[in-house]
């Protein structure tokens, strides 16, 4: 039996600002930061040591809404950008945090492990659910993920087998999913 190469060359973390102060010691080299225009940058990061930080600024929807900024194709073409440029550098440890560490952290962290493994996109799916168990990517994300990365549906696929999956594991939190405009990605109770 062969073993698959890693979908990432280093550790991953994702996490929400509240448990930024719980990875401050965990060898973080690199950290990217996604939160809403407004929001302010969070102070946590005076307790880690020196490390590479990119900052995305974008709100957590995945349809139009007056007086909130979505996420556009430059933002994942930079998420791509940000994955090449990886490659070249020396990356100990990535941090990816977002509000929550629910949605927008989880979809840039399914598109960088997607991003150099073609035909593992369910492979990307179950290592994010082993590292963030309950995780909804950021479906806007994904999509334009998933046609700039030619993979004809397959990334999107996976997110909707690991959307049932979640649902399955915490069926208590799909009331509120269901009850806000991610209530169309959320399966019907079984």
């Amino acid at each position: 039996m062969t073993t698959k190469p890693p979908l990432l060359p280093f550790p991953l973390t994702i996490c929400g600002i509240d448990e930024l102060p719980r990875h401050a010691g965990a060898g973080i080299s690199h950290v990217v930061t996604i939160l809403d225009p407004e929001w302010p940058d969070p102070e946590h990061f005076a307790l880690y040591p020196p490390h590479a930080r990119t900052i995305w600024r974008f709100h957590d929807i995945v349809n139009p809404q007056d007086g909130q900024i979505h996420a556009t194709h430059r933002d994942v073409e930079a998420i791509l950008e940000y994955g090449a440029g990886l490659k070249a550098e020396l990356v100990e440890h990535l941090l990816i945090h977002c509000h929550m560490g629910i949605s927008r952290s989880t979809a840039t962290a399914i598109i960088l492990m997607a991003q150099h493994n073609p035909g593992r996109e369910a492979d990307s799916f179950t290592h994010l659910a082993a590292i963030r168990p309950f995780s909804w990517p950021n479906s806007r994300m994904v999509r334009m993920a998933d046609e700039m990365l030619e993979r004809k549906g397959a990334l999107v696929e996976a997110m909707r087998l690991h959307h049932h999956g979640v649902a399955r594991l915490h069926p208590d939190k799909m009331p509120y999913l269901r009850a806000s405009e991610r209530g169309a990605e959320v399966p019907p109770e079984e």
